[in-house]
């Protein structure tokens, strides 16, 4: 700040407000330096076996080096966590959690279900107003994961524009998406893409997002669309009632380095149907 004085022959004097104030801008700048550093990261290990854990915690195989589980259970006791987040619609009997007015409705004013789960409803990403209405719900939870121990977190439903009938854009959920990754990197924690395949390489590069998390690229040949954006970085998931022979996609696939095959309702060991491989040859069932 420049202060001139009326009279260009006299030295300016500083009335005493305005040198308090600069005393307190200065000691503003000197704060801002010394704020407190963003936590560091740690990404998930690459070629580690992982376990996807979402329907019951249990404790994991001795050679499992990830374990995914919902961001309502205790990480695994030393072993790389990450917390499942469905931030871009709601979870079963979530319904009433969300404010009614970030569901998203159609010109009936009906809410939108996802037609393939039909108990969750599509949050309206729309317009910034309506991201910052479903952000203040979804930053705590991110939060919450950092703080209970989890390394990362991955957010699902990254899509539901495609399932929109047009109403939401890739560019709405892509806004939501950037926002909820440097929310996650605040809090120290890696922050994970969940499937949209034909979207990695965008939500890479334009939300920052550290690795991938995919649901059946083996099945559905999608793998390569992720590990071209994320490399080693990726952790798939099998499912076995699809009818893949994961034996022989393990030997001829390009599969990922981190796979796992697990039963779809993800039941813990000693329950029936459990079903948990790895491409090692490794094979569990209940």
């Amino acid at each position: 700040m420049v202060i001139r004085s009326r009279d260009v022959g006299r030295r300016a004097v500083r009335p005493a407000a305005m040198l308090l104030a600069t005393v307190l801008l200065a000691a503003g700048g000197v704060l801002a330096g010394c704020a407190a550093p963003t936590p560091p990261i740690s990404l998930p290990p690459e070629a580690a076996a992982p376990d996807y854990q979402l329907g019951t915690a249990y404790e994991p195989a001795s050679e499992v080096g990830i374990v995914v589980r919902d961001r309502t259970a205790k990480p695994a006791a030393g072993i790389y966590s990450v917390c499942y987040i469905n931030a871009f619609q709601t979870q079963p009997a979530e319904l009433d959690a969300w404010p009614t007015e970030v569901l998203l409705t159609d010109g009936d004013d009906e809410i939108v279900f996802d037609p393939a789960w039909p108990d969750e409803a599509l949050l309206d990403t729309s317009s910034a107003a309506q991201r910052d209405r479903i952000a203040n719900l979804v930053d705590p939870w991110i939060r919450e994961c950092a703080e209970s121990g989890f390394d990362a977190v991955e957010f699902d439903n990254l899509d539901t524009y495609a399932r929109s009938d047009g109403a939401l854009t890739f560019h709405d959920n892509l806004s939501l998406a950037a926002h909820l990754v440097d929310t996650a990197h605040s809090a120290g924690l890696a922050a994970g893409q969940k499937n949209a395949a034909e979207d990695a390489e965008a939500l890479r590069a334009d939300a920052g997002f550290d690795f991938a998390v995919a649901e059946e690229c083996l099945a559905f040949d999608e793998c390569e669309l992720y590990t071209a954006a994320y490399g080693t970085r990726v952790i798939a998931i099998e499912y076995s009632d699809t009818g893949l022979d994961f034996a022989e996609a393990c030997r001829t696939s390009p599969a990922p380095a981190s796979v796992v095959l697990r039963d779809r309702a993800l039941v813990a060991p000693d329950e029936d149907g459990y079903v948990f491989a790895l491409c090692d040859g490794r094979a569990e069932t209940g």
